[in-house]
């Protein structure tokens, strides 16, 4: 990691659009990739941000296909219409594949953040049920453990379009329309 003023340039491969090189006289490239970019701090935090999300989702989608199959299913509100174990198959196949999106798919990170937020709003009804009806699972067994938990969706949801840029891409759209 080498710092300039105001820029830090990293070397993260295999991911392309972030890799860096090292620059000789003249500007050139010195024994490197012709995907060199310098990132400023606040990329490298949403490079950062976009990985972790991406972990996490896989990590969760794992445990939505194994290990805690049955706890999500306590987060299946009562009034969707389809096999709870189906809901919560279904939402673990889509978070291993967002999940696995952010982290490998760093050039569509912009559509992939954007599915991954509305995926995290389409699961919402899920948590307010979950509440509502006061359903045990992961711990969450209080009313008040279950209320928290809410607030934290809108956390997500803004998580995923920060770290893929997929908010101020859409808002440097509107500004130059």
């Amino acid at each position: 990691m080498a710092l300039r003023p105001g820029r830090v340039t990293v070397d993260l491969w295999p991911w392309p659009d972030i890799r860096s090189q090292a620059v000789g006289s003249g500007g050139a490239p010195v024994g490197g990739s012709a995907y060199a970019h310098c990132m400023s701090i606040g990329s490298i935090a949403r490079t950062v941000g976009r990985l972790a999300l991406g972990g996490t989702l896989i990590f969760t989608g794992v445990s939505h296909l194994t290990v805690a199959r049955e706890e999500f299913q306590a987060q299946v509100p009562s009034w969707v219409p389809v096999d709870p174990d189906l809901v919560v198959v279904l939402s673990g196949v889509a978070e291993v594949g967002l999940g696995a999106a952010l982290v490998a798919l760093p050039r569509w990170k912009v559509p992939v953040g954007w599915a991954t937020g509305a995926f995290f709003v389409a699961i919402f009804p899920g948590n307010i049920a979950q509440y509502v009806e006061g359903k045990d699972g992961f711990g969450l067994d209080t009313d008040q453990a279950r209320l928290t938990r809410l607030f934290f969706q809108p956390v997500l949801v803004a998580w995923a379009l920060w770290s893929t840029e997929a908010w101020k891409t859409w808002r440097e759209g509107r500004k130059n329309s």
